[in-house]
Order: C-alpha cells, then sequence, then structure tokens
C-alpha cells in the first residue's frame, strides 16, 4: 500500500458488511484512521445489533490500524451527530465521510406501501443528507477559522437511481435523490474545501445477492472476481484521499475492473418558436426533437 490516506481520519457508514466493510478496510490499509459504523440491521432493516461493526473496528486493529466502532442511527439528527463527534473526540479530526449505509425493500409499484417507501427513502436519503450535514458543519467552522480542511464526501448512489429499476421504486428514488444531494453540496461545499463525489457501484453483497444469484457467482479456481466488493473500493478511497484534488461534483460507476464517469441530464435537440405553441405544434416539435435525441437507456430489470 501506498499510504494514499496516512494522516486522515475517515467515517463509513454502513460499514459492517459489504461494500462499506470493504471501504473501511481499504481506506485503514492506506492509513486512515477509521470510524466504523453500523447498526446490523436485516437486509430490510429490521433488528439491529452493533456486533458488524465491532468485528470490522478489531480487524483494522488487528491488522496494525486504528479503528473505532460506531452503532448509533445516522438517519437521526443525533445519530449523526454522534458520528461526527466520535471522529473528533477520538482523533481530533475529520476528513473523509463516506456515505454507505442502506438497505431494501423491494416491491412493485402497486404493492409498495407507504411504510416500504418511508423506511428506504430515511435511510438511504436521509441517512445521506444528516452525516453530510454534521459534517459539512464542522469543516465550515474550521474554514471560518482559517483552518482550511482538505475534505472529502463520497456518496453511494445505484445505476438503480441513475437508469431506474423496475420492482424498486422507493430505492431508485432514494438514489436519484443522492445523485442531485451530491451535485448541490459540491456546489456549496467547494468554498470551504469540501470536495462531494458519488460512486455508483456494482457488487455482490446482501442487498444484490437475491437479484443478480446467477451472474454474480464467484468465480471457480481463485479467478479474478469482477463482483467483489473490494473492487469498488480503491476508486472510493482515492476519491476520499488528498490525491483527488480538483474533482468533485461528479458520478462514478465502478464495477470489476471498470470505471466510468457518468454523464447525466445536459441538454439536448432544442428548439425555439419565438412564440407559444399550439398543443398539436408543441407535440410536433417534440416528436421532431425526440427524433433527433440519444435513445434512453433501458430500466434495469426490461432488458
Amino acid at each position: 500500500m501506498t499510504g494514499l490516506c496516512t494522516g486522515r481520519v475517515a467515517v463509513v457508514t454502513g460499514a459492517g458488511r459489504g461494500l462499506g466493510r470493504a471501504h473501511a478496510l481499504a481506506l485503514a490499509a492506506e492509513g486512515a484512521r477509521v470510524v466504523v459504523n453500523d447498526l446490523g440491521v436485516g437486509l430490510d432493516g429490521t433488528g439491529g445489533t452493533g456486533t458488524p461493526a465491532q468485528r470490522v473496528a478489531d480487524e483494522i486493529r488487528a491488522g496494525g490500524g486504528e479503528a473505532l466502532a460506531h452503532g448509533g442511527d445516522i438517519a437521526t439528527s443525533a445519530g449523526a451527530a454522534s458520528l461526527v463527534t466520535a471522529a473528533l473526540d477520538t482523533y481530533g479530526r475529520l476528513d473523509t465521510l463516506v456515505n454507505n449505509a442502506g438497505f431494501l425493500r423491494d416491491r412493485m409499484l402497486v404493492n409498495l406501501d407507504e411504510d416500504d417507501w418511508d423506511a428506504v427513502l430515511r435511510v438511504h436519503l436521509k441517512g445521506h443528507f444528516l452525516p453530510l450535514r454534521h459534517a459539512a458543519a464542522h469543516w465550515r467552522a474550521e474554514a471560518k477559522a482559517g483552518r482550511a480542511p482538505v475534505a472529502r464526501v463520497v456518496n453511494t448512489t445505484s445505476g438503480a437511481g441513475l437508469l431506474g429499476s423496475v420492482g424498486q421504486g422507493n430505492y431508485a428514488a432514494a438514489k436519484a435523490g443522492i445523485t442531485a444531494l451530491t451535485l448541490v453540496a459540491a456546489a456549496e461545499l467547494g468554498r470551504y474545501g469540501v470536495q462531494v463525489n458519488a460512486v455508483a457501484p456494482a457488487a455482490r453483497t446482501r442487498m444484490t445477492a437475491q437479484t443478480f444469484a446467477d451472474t454474480m457467482a464467484a468465480p471457480p479456481d481463485g479467478g479474478f472476481d469482477a463482483m467483489a466488493p473490494d473492487n469498488v473500493s480503491p476508486l472510493v478511497t482515492w476519491l476520499g484521499s488528498a490525491a483527488c484534488a480538483g474533482v468533485t461534483g461528479r458520478v462514478f460507476e465502478a464495477e470489476g475492473g471498470r470505471i466510468t464517469v457518468m454523464e447525466g441530464w445536459r441538454p439536448g435537440p432544442t428548439t425555439d418558436k419565438g412564440a407559444r405553441w399550439s398543443p398539436a405544434e408543441a407535440g410536433a416539435a417534440t416528436l421532431a426533437l425526440l427524433a433527433a435525441a440519444e435513445p434512453v437507456q433501458p430500466v434495469y430489470g426490461t432488458r
């Protein structure tokens, strides 16, 4: 390892298993001191024990690193505030926030009830906003005190949030919201020395195991495991380091050995009559524009 994050303190939410665990281990391997947050809930967000966070913190310490387990609920203001406080009280600083916590409650829209909608939006979207808000308040105070931070935020979006996913209306909406939140945060916080980016990972985790059981199996005979969560963590680690100076407001897709810069909504074909359209005229003009536009990407589950 190169010591890319030596001297930095990183917080990773949802770090007890899967992608979050891989990120925490990768950051620690590059020299970061890591606050490992996880409630230890089930795949649907029910139940809960702090044990997974403690196991990962113990694993980091066993490898010679420094880590602290945190079992607070980061979708509450008190829990998110305590996460930032834990980093500051224990290590005296906070440099990197990796927002990763989440769970699934998949349903087709006609079967998706309000509780399932609220629960998924809460953990993904609110669970990104609140740690970001409390970390940003600290970094703003540091900047105003003349101690400009070199701060990094890495949010976790999804292909479902970028393209949509059948049976995941709640999850896709939350992940799309995280993408927009990333763009706003990058624009607002840059003046305080904070860079904010998002990664849409594809990996074999508890959340993807049932959906992609056939395509995400580990390869035999020790071949390259393209779906291992560890493949996503190098990009997350670099985005969480000082080395990514100038990279902010970007969304990346990471899968196996592939990294893609995602290019989102931007103006395409346009026309201007210079006066009000009639409905029939607007329709004809729109059809002409669509004929000149790039085709839409298919929603996951419709290919």
